[in-house]
């Protein structure tokens, strides 16, 4: 099974107590909460790509929490990966990490990167029954006022028409998920749940 999450930040307080208000008594409290709920659902050959700013520690910190989570795990940078740029920092606990990817996923594709691509390649690929075979998955805005704004642009998006391979006007293809890790209670899911999630939170379901 694959997974995603994205903008956990483990040790960041400054977060936890202003920008995302999360709730916690403390950074310890929400490690261990984030810990706990990413064991629940990854399974120890699991697959989870971490779409950045995994944590805010140092790198001793990073590799403890590390060491407590499940899965075969995939790092997309973010602009809060500090410990990155620690020589002391054993990165031998990812498969990869790179700034950029694009995986397969069940004869669809995902496009994955910390920060939305606005025209991101593949967008206006559909399969036989006119559904859409690339998803750009990201993280980076939160539950901030760049979501209302890539929400927006999304449909905008959607409302647009173009010339098809085939010669008809159909609406432009545009599928953008944010995977915050606050939207999915602090586990990684996959990208049927990701699309579920994401359609609950637009109806205001969530």
């Amino acid at each position: 099974m694959r997974y995603y999450i994205a903008d956990l930040h483990f040790y960041h307080r400054t977060l936890n107590e202003h920008m995302d208000c999360r709730g916690f008594a403390s950074v310890e409290d929400m490690n261990a909460y984030m810990i706990e709920q990413w064991n629940k659902k990854v399974n120890k050959n699991d697959e989870v790509v971490i779409l950045g700013d995994f944590c805010w520690g140092n790198a001793q910190q990073t590799q403890e929490i590390l060491e407590q989570l499940k899965g075969r795990l995939y790092l997309i940078v973010g602009n809060h990966d500090r410990f990155l740029e620690d020589k002391k920092f054993d990165a031998s606990r990812f498969v990869w990490i790179k700034h950029y990817a694009e995986l397969n996923e069940n004869r669809r594709k995902v496009v994955l990167s910390h920060y939305p691509i606005a025209c991101y390649n593949g967008q206006y690929r559909k399969d036989e029954n006119g559904n859409p075979k690339t998803y750009m998955l990201h993280g980076h805005i939160h539950k901030t006022q760049d979501q209302a704004l890539i929400d927006s642009f999304e449909e905008f998006v959607k409302n647009q028409t173009h010339v098809s391979i085939g010669g008809e006007i159909e609406n432009i293809p545009c599928h953008f998920i944010n995977c915050f890790c606050m939207y999915s209670d602090y586990q990684p899911m996959t990208l049927d749940e990701w699309l579920e999630i994401d359609k609950k939170r637009k109806n205001k379901e969530l």
